[in-house]
Parts: C-alpha cells; structure tokens; sequence
C-alpha cells in the first residue's frame, strides 16, 4: 500500500504524489515515514527532504513547518519548499552568502530576537536547498 505525500506551502501545493517513503527533517532529527507509520506530529526544521517513488530518490529543500503522519497519508505544512534540482549551484551559493551576511550584520546591530529568527532560517533554506541539489546528482 503506498503512503500519499502531501507537501503545501502557502502559495500552493509542492508535491502531490503517492511514494515508497519520505525522510523528513524535523526538530527531533529526521524520520524515514513508511505506509502504516505510526501517528506523529513533528516540527519541521530547515533542510532536505528524500523522497523515494517510482524506483528513483528526489530531493526538496524545504524550510520551517510542521508534519503529520497518519496511517498512510503524510502531510508537510511548510514556508517553502523548492525542488533544486535544475537550479544553478551559483545562484545558489550567492543566496548563502547573502543571507550569511544579513545575519552577522543583523546579529551586531540591536535588531529583534524575532528578527535574527527569521534571518536565521532563511541562512538555514538556502543551506538546505545546497544539500539537496548535491544529494540530487
């Protein structure tokens, strides 16, 4: 019996599919999710997604949220979530470096706490989005 993986970010629905398994980052580590896994409601933290279906992997790059799992529906509720694998290591890598920045500057000012936050996990998508796309060569 497949498990239904659903993953949904504000502006749509990323992925849709019926798949073999899901690895999902979340702040407890990551959990494997197979049909019948048990029920589990987790955070998801910045990171990459495996996705395992139609005898291939593929990857996501995902940003904060939360999952659920029961019986054989998977649920990812997320800020972002980005399929890299066509996407330029380049721009990438500059996406890193910017954010980098904006954060140790943001870290010497007296900015919010919310604020460094929010500049923190954005730093940590576009690290994510750089290890999917490695993963997914």
């Amino acid at each position: 019996m497949p498990l239904i993986l659903e993953i949904v970010t504000p502006d749509s629905i990323a992925f849709s599919e019926e798949v073999d398994h899901v690895v999902v980052p979340t702040y407890n580590g990551k959990i494997d999710i197979l049909p019948k896994h048990i029920p589990i409601i987790d955070r998801v933290i910045p990171g990459d997604i495996k996705i395992k279906w139609n005898g291939k992997e593929e990857y996501l790059a995902v940003s904060s949220g939360f999952v659920e799992a029961y019986g054989n529906k998977v649920s990812i509720i997320t800020d972002q979530a980005v399929d890299v694998s066509n996407e330029d290591e380049n721009v990438i890598d500059e996406a890193i470096a910017k954010a980098s920045f904006s954060l140790e500057e943001a870290k010497k000012s007296k900015i919010d706490q919310a604020q460094i936050d929010l500049l923190e996990a954005a730093a940590r998508f576009e690290m994510a989005k750089k290890i999917a796309r490695k993963k997914s060569r």
